[in-house]
């Protein structure tokens, strides 16, 4: 019996045979300088802030806001405009998101209060949503099967690049003199890839039933991601069990609760709950999530261990610092064309196994470190990413219908954001248990100089040894999800 035709799981990706577009690496290029845009900007903000404390006479607790308010605004919108673009036109929304992200840049170049800089920064942020939620979509529907993971594996490795690229880039430019240019330099660049946009990306078809979109499901949706980022970050800065972050996860957890019941019981859902009846689609995404937690949670904790305990220069830890992202975007390429000819299955699997291997190998830093010694240790943790990210992608991308891509990307990219906003405040949490378990004089650690010197190092290295512990086991049980998915795969048909 057929299905009806606008059956969410009608024929995954996987199972139809699709023709790539002519303009393929147009396309590819335009996507890859939305992805840069974006990566170089998260990292070169970063780099920026204490330079933005002095410029406008602020303080860490308002600044903060220029990195949150961008977060805020991705993390609240991205699922909704994934949605958006499976009822709607792609390329014009990514275009629409190239344009605003552009504005915002050079709107955040020109602020001249940090007010306006924090609401620049916002809209620049829903630019942000655009290009993250649909840009992965695109290029998928832009080449064939057999050439996704290539595909996809090229834009994480141009996002890898702007990972590299950003705090150089940043320090460069504060360091000539002008703070302006770090936002500034996204303007060209926006431009450009705009011009691409247009030249090189097909319409998307849409489809040929007017469909609602669901208002009140994005809304309640980003009335719990809102609360999650806001409650994470108190969590992180004030404690999480003060009552204002308490307070913002229960509400996150009821507004889920909200949002679950109620796209059950609409006939249009912003997320079709049965997206997940895939199991290579949602195993694929739920050890992707698992991924991004441990490595945000690497990035923020190994720079704090090269500074405090082996007490080494700025410039010395953004050097070592760069090993990790440039391992990561040296393989992933290789890899997504390896899952292209051999299948994602495996490729993945080796990478998380990798990945554990490279957590493991990491926990043995100490302070007879040496740089080269550090670099050895970080490799393999890039190189399993490297090979993990393409084909997990791909998965993730491959295992949906053709009409449910944009939201399949906007989850992906939500599992980044998602990645961070966990990994960071519960590697800093944890950071924080195990510094202290052997020194109860200290009742608060707030990971500031002052407190620290008040640590013994060995205490710091077992805290740095038992985080890398814990994220190999995490990362372990991510490689018993994929085995057990692929048992349950080869005795049961997927279909999304």
């Amino acid at each position: 019996m057929q299905q009806p035709e606008d059956n969410p799981l009608e024929s995954p990706r996987n199972n139809i045979q699709l023709r790539a577009s002519p303009r393929k690496w147009w396309v590819l290029l335009s996507i890859g300088l939305g992805a840069l845009m974006f990566s170089v900007d998260v990292s070169i903000v970063y780099v920026s802030l204490p330079t933005l404390v002095e410029e406008f006479h602020s303080n860490f607790t308002i600044i903060q806001w220029v990195t949150l308010s961008y977060l805020l605004v991705i993390a609240t919108s991205i699922l909704g405009v994934g949605r958006w673009g499976d009822i709607s036109n792609k390329k014009w929304l990514y275009l629409t998101g190239l344009v605003i992200f552009t504005l915002g840049s050079l709107l955040c170049g020109l602020a001249s209060t940090i007010t306006y800089l924090i609401g620049f920064r916002a809209l620049q942020g829903l630019g942000a949503v655009f290009i993250s939620a649909l840009g992965a979509a695109i290029v998928t529907e832009t080449f064939a099967v057999s050439g996704c993971g290539f595909a996809l594996g090229t834009i994480g490795a141009i996002s890898s690049l702007g990972v590299v690229l950003g705090p150089t880039i940043g320090g460069l430019l504060i360091g000539l003199g002008n703070w302006r240019w770090i936002f500034l330099v996204n303007v060209p660049i926006g431009m450009v890839a705009s011009l691409m946009a247009i030249y090189s990306i097909s319409a998307s078809h849409t489809p040929q039933i007017q469909q609602r979109f669901d208002l009140w499901g994005a809304l309640v949706m980003a009335l719990a991601l809102s609360c999650l980022t806001l409650g994470m970050t108190f969590g992180q800065t004030k404690g999480f069990d003060t009552p204002i972050s308490l307070l913002l996860l229960i509400v996150t957890a009821l507004s889920f609760i909200c949002f679950l019941r109620l796209e059950v019981q609409v006939s249009e859902p912003i997320l079709d709950l049965k997206i997940f009846h895939n199991l290579k689609f949602s195993l694929s995404l739920l050890v992707g999530w698992t991924m991004y937690t441990v490595m945000a949670g690497t990035v923020f904790i190994l720079p704090f261990f090269l500074e405090w305990v082996k007490h080494y220069s700025v410039e010395h830890v953004g050097l070592l610092q760069a090993v990790l992202p440039i391992s990561v975007g040296l393989v992933e390429p290789i890899s997504g064309r390896l899952s292209d000819r051999f299948g994602w299955h495996i490729l993945s699997l080796t990478g998380l196994i990798v990945m554990v291997f490279g957590c493991l190998s990491i926990s043995t830093l100490d302070t007879e470190l040496t740089s080269v010694g550090y670099i050895l240790r970080v490799i393999p943790l890039g190189i399993g990413m490297g090979i993990f990210v393409s084909p997990n992608n791909t998965a993730i991308m491959n295992n949906v219908a053709p009409k449910r891509l944009g939201v399949a990307s906007a989850l992906l990219s939500l599992s980044r954001v998602l990645g961070h906003m966990v990994g960071v405040p519960l590697t800093g949490s944890l950071f924080l248990t195990f510094s202290l378990a052997k020194s109860p004089n200290l009742s608060s650690f707030e990971l500031n100089n002052s407190n620290l010197a008040r640590v013994p190092i060995a205490e710091l290295v077992f805290a740095e040894h038992a985080i890398f512990y814990i994220s190999g086991l995490i990362l372990a049980m991510g490689v018993l999800l994929l085995i057990y998915g692929s048992f349950q795969s080869q005795n049961k048909p997927q279909s999304v």
